[in-house]
């Protein structure tokens, strides 16, 4: 069982913005751990806190490129700069069983954020992890991926959701999708 349980859609915390984190004690670092935990069980790739009802601004993300993991925690993350040139890839998230879609985001990205041991880090991402703090970062300012669609392929979407949460089995085809209803 995850550390942390997670929260699915549709919930009103998702509409909701997460608080700065106004120091780093040992409740932050239990939820950033847990957090990874989390992830890991779920085999997500990354997660903010809203995923799991905590409205603080933390986010883990870990690509586990090549079955290696590399996590990375990041406490009041701040998206500082993004490119003019752009990405689309087929997102989703473990908040939204058996949905994706395609995203078009920004193609690199520059992220500051505190680490657990409270320095400050400047991070220039591209690609797939650029899309992927986006992805997380967007959930700390009460959005998720799917506010980037128009209202009626967002509103299939979630309709597609919610038929096959009530439908049980597995949530979506994916044979690697650690969910199931």
């Amino acid at each position: 069982m995850p550390a942390l349980p997670l929260i699915y859609a549709p919930d009103p915390v998702f509409k909701k913005k997460a608080q700065v984190v106004p120091f780093i004690d040992e409740k932050i670092k239990e939820t950033a751990h847990d957090m990874l935990e989390t992830l890991y069980e779920e085999r997500g790739v990354g997660m903010a806190a809203t995923m799991v009802g905590v409205l603080k601004r933390i986010i883990v993300i870990d690509l586990q490129e090549n079955g290696k993991r590399t996590p990375i925690i990041c406490i009041n993350p701040e998206i500082l700069a993004v490119s003019k040139e752009t990405q689309v890839n087929n997102e989703a998230s473990l908040c939204f069983p058996g949905i994706s879609a395609e995203i078009t985001r920004p193609d690199k990205v520059e992220l500051r954020y505190m680490d657990l041991e409270s320095q400050v880090h400047t991070l220039e991402a591209s690609g797939w992890l650029a899309a992927i703090i986006q992805h997380e970062m967007e959930y700390l300012d009460g959005k998720v991926y799917l506010d980037n669609l128009s209202r009626m392929k967002r509103d299939r979407l979630l309709k597609k959701m919610i038929k096959g949460q009530r439908q049980g089995g597995d949530c979506c085809s994916d044979p690697s999708c650690s969910n199931n209803y």
